[in-house]
């Protein structure tokens, strides 16, 4: 017993040895129950104590940290391959598309010269000036009217009649009496170069003469004379004789002393026959003037006109840059269809002196005058505003469109129907072509016959079903069209550029 004790006593002094409280309440107790088990006891102590909850502190991720959530260093490289991927497809892609872009085929420019882009007028000086004045002072009312015809869009004058036609053009002294003397020439070619038009001299018809009589120039001298004045080109005729090969080679060979670039000096030869006889070799010929209409002593009717008009668009020539004129006596009717005509085929159009299209003057009405002569005069003005609108309109068109320039030409076959009118049946077809540039096209529809004519919907299925007018002849067409529904008056030429690019053969 006494070494029990002593034991326990041991126990409780020895160091790291939890002392048994027998006697402390609330100690290995349950509730209800004390130190022997009797009722009325308590705990005064909880069994655990709770943890306090943890504190967190945030903190941005560091490099190693984020590696590892994200992956580690392996998901570095699979995101730069990645990365790296995406940039190389999108090289590819691109340059899949420049290649495709650039083998893919277009249409070539092929530079165009001077005389190819410009509108030619052909003028005869003395229609233009005042009957009553000749000499210095219808000269100088001519060179006042030049800013306005640059203004129509014509480049180059073609001016007929300034030479004395018993004398020769080599002869520049020879100058026809209603200009006065070689002075008033020289002033209409300085006032012409001032406006912006070139000129082209009309040797047609003239005696050229032999170049080594003494009472003429030599040709040489001549034309570089009027080189040296500011001319730039002449106009021949096929059926003068005396411009032979060897001449024309000679003429070459001056013109390129005076030659620039946007300067170059040109030779325009008026066809009136099929060959271009003698002039055999066609490189020393610039431009070849054709007339649309055969000429002819009486007005030609709309199935004659009809008949020329095709002819020439199913049997053009492209040997030498053509340039196109009316020709033939055609009805007053058709004049503004052959100009729409004229201005939309290839090549460069050479248009005849129109009265209509001159400036228009004041008119005076004399005292007493009716109200019936006033209505005509007012008419005669609407009627020259309209040609002067036309005009203006199809040369501006031809300046900045493309197609029209030097875009491929398609001769389109035409199916008519009418829809309130039956068309007769001699009533001349209606003619159609294209122009074609690119995705750009433009289609010129022609009705040279008395008749209204409706496009057929099944017509050129393969050409776009819309487009937008350009001109007309009535200066009325306005807006957006769709062919199935469109109808064309009698005696109308229309311009249509349409909306989406498309194809006929």
């Amino acid at each position: 017993m006494e070494q029990s004790v002593k034991k326990a006593a041991e126990d409780t002094n020895t160091p790291g040895r939890m002392p048994l409280n027998a006697g402390d309440t609330g100690y290995g107790t349950v509730p209800g129950l004390g130190m022997s088990g009797s009722a009325g006891a308590s705990e005064s102590a909880q069994l655990l104590i709770p943890e306090p909850e943890p504190v967190h502190n945030w903190r941005p991720l560091k490099m190693d940290e984020l590696e590892a959530v994200a992956g580690g260093p392996g998901w570095t490289r699979v995101r730069c391959y990645l990365v790296l991927l995406f940039w190389l497809s999108w090289v590819a892609m691109l340059a899949t598309s420049i290649a495709i872009v650039a083998t893919s085929p277009r249409p070539v420019v092929t530079p165009l010269r001077w005389w190819q882009k410009s509108l030619f007028y052909q003028l005869q000086p003395d229609l233009l000036m005042e009957k009553q004045t000749e000499g210095s002072g219808g000269i100088n009312a001519l060179c006042e009217q030049l800013p306005y015809l640059r203004s129509l869009g014509i480049g180059t004058l073609i001016l007929k009649g300034l030479f004395d036609k018993e004398a020769s053009p080599l002869n520049v002294t020879a100058a026809s009496e209603k200009f006065g003397t070689l002075a008033h020439i020289q002033h209409l070619l300085a006032e012409s170069n001032r406006a912006g038009l070139k000129v082209v001299l009309d040797f047609c018809e003239l005696d050229a003469g032999n170049a080594d009589e003494p009472a003429n120039l030599s040709a040489s001298h001549a034309l570089r004379f009027w080189l040296e004045q500011g001319v730039a080109g002449f106009a021949i005729c096929d059926t003068d004789a005396a411009y032979s090969e060897k001449t024309l080679l000679e003429w070459r060979g001056i013109f390129k002393e005076f030659s620039r670039q946007e300067e170059e000096r040109i030779l325009v030869v008026k066809q009136t026959q099929d060959v271009l006889s003698p002039l055999n070799n066609v490189t020393l010929v610039d431009v070849v003037m054709r007339s649309i209409l055969p000429p002819s002593h009486h007005l030609l009717s709309d199935e004659e006109v009809a008949e020329a008009i095709e002819t020439h668009l199913q049997t053009r020539k492209d040997d030498i840059w053509p340039s196109w004129t009316v020709g033939g006596k055609a009805p007053h009717d058709l004049r503004k269809l052959l100009l729409v005509l004229m201005m939309t085929l290839p090549g460069s159009p050479a248009v005849q002196y129109d009265q209509d299209i001159g400036q228009t003057q004041n008119v005076s009405l004399k005292a007493g005058s009716s109200h019936h002569n006033e209505s005509d005069d007012r008419t005669e003005k609407e009627k020259k505003s309209s040609a002067a609108a036309l005009f203006t309109s199809l040369s501006h068109s031809r300046a900045r469109e493309e197609a029209l320039l030097y875009g491929s030409f398609t001769f389109l076959p035409f199916n008519s129907s009418s829809n309130s009118t039956q068309a007769s049946a001699s009533s001349p077809p209606i003619l159609a072509f294209l122009r074609s540039w690119g995705c750009v096209q433009f289609l010129i529809l022609l009705n040279v016959g008395p008749e209204p004519h409706a496009l057929d919907p099944a017509w050129a299925p393969r050409l776009p079903k819309a487009g937008v007018f350009v001109t007309s002849t009535g200066m009325d067409r306005l807006g957006s069209m769709t062919l199935g529904t469109l109808e064309l008056r009698p005696h109308e030429a229309i311009v249509i550029k349409l909306f989406e690019p498309g194809s006929y053969s």
